[in-house]
Formats: structure tokens, sequence, C-alpha cells
């Protein structure tokens, strides 16, 4: 989906400095999000977003889990910051970032929790490399998970997640909580993404798992 261009989203985030870096990150945050959040509390880092209704909901559920957004279009981090802003959340940080250099700015073993929620699914086979659950991209997970960690996976696309159980298993990793209808039987633990809601009200069942190294 297009997204629409606001004027001067720019300046407006600088009205969230204090949680949001649209500044270019890199190696200089490896190693040091603890600092960043003033606490060594687990981080989990959800990529690509969109508008925070994911990121908003779990942060206020979970204050003891410090939580990281990163999103390349400044458009929804505007919309997303405005709802951490209004609800008070300060174990959420946001920025405007390629996720294609995500293993950059995080030291090994730094991150305890990925979620990947309603990717781009790049249908076109030869934009495969582009997803997000490309064998490539799991190699760099690795590096930046602690051995404990796990990564949440939600889609709507059914054809990309049979293309992402492949990948998982290429990459050497385990997979647990398979469902092609998360909300057939839906647990009480799930939240929901506003694109989740759109595609339910639709009638596309939606596909999960966790996936652990």
């Amino acid at each position: 989906m297009r997204i629409r261009k606001k004027p001067n989203v720019g300046e407006k985030l600088k009205d969230f400095a204090a949680f949001v870096s649209t500044e270019k990150i890199g190696a200089e945050k490896a190693g040091h999000w603890s600092e960043i959040f003033g606490s060594e509390n687990p981080l989990h880092v959800e990529l690509g977003f969109g508008k925070g209704d994911f990121i908003a909901q779990i942060a206020e559920k979970n204050p003891q889990i410090n939580f990281l957004g990163l999103e390349i279009e400044p458009t929804v981090v505007l919309a997303a910051a405005r709802k951490i802003f209004e609800k008070n959340l300060p174990n959420v940080r946001l920025a405007v970032f390629n996720i294609n250099s995500v293993a950059e700015i995080f030291a090994e073993g730094e991150v305890d929790r990925l979620y990947i929620n309603f990717c781009d699914p790049w249908p076109k086979k030869r934009h495969a490399k582009r997803r997000l659950t490309y064998i490539t991209f799991l190699e760099m997970y690795k590096k930046i998970l602690a051995p404990a960690a796990e990564i949440h996976f939600k889609t709507d696309n059914r054809g990309l997640f049979d293309f992402s159980l492949e990948q998982f298993e290429l990459a050497g990793l385990k997979v647990s909580d398979v469902t092609n209808d998360l909300h057939a039987a839906e647990p009480p633990e799930n939240i929901r993404t506003e694109y989740e809601n759109r595609f339910s009200a639709m009638g596309v069942p939606i596909n999960r798992c966790v996936v652990r190294r």
C-alpha cells in the first residue's frame, strides 16, 4: 500500500526527539541499548512497526521490557510516535531505519526477541531476497539474537508464510506454535496489529509461528 506523504514530517518528528531517532544510526549504538533505555531490561525489537498499534499495546502491557521499533517510512513513524507519546511509554524507542543494515546497530546476542508483523511479501520470485525472512536476513538476525531469543512472525500471506518456514529450516532454526488460522482459537495474549484487524475483518486467515535458535 502506498503511504501518503505528509508535509514537514521531519520537523514534526523533532517534537518526539526524546524517544525517536531520525538521524542515521549505526555501529555506535551496538552494545549500548541498555544505556539508551536507562535499564538492563530485555530488549525486544519490532522490524517495520507501521503506525505503531502493536508496539504501543505490547509496551504498555510489559513495562519490564524495552521495546525498539525500526521503520523506514518517516510518515508512519510520526503516527506511531504520537501513540507512544499519548500513552507515555518510557520503555519504547523508535528509529527511522533501513532494516537491511539491522546487524550493524546491535552487539552479538543483544536482542532477546524480534517481531516481524505483516512485512511486505514481495510476491514476485525475483524479489525473494528482499523478504525479511529470506536466509540472508535470518543469518543477520542470528548474530544479534541472544541464545534463548525468539522471532515471532505473523502474516496474512500464505505464500510468504510457507516460503518462510522453508527458510527457517534452511537457517537451522527451530519452528513451533505454527498456525494458519490464528484467530480460529486466538490466544488471549495475542496483540493485533492494524493490518491484522483489517485482514481479519475481510475473512483472511492469519498465519503465525515462533522461531528459536
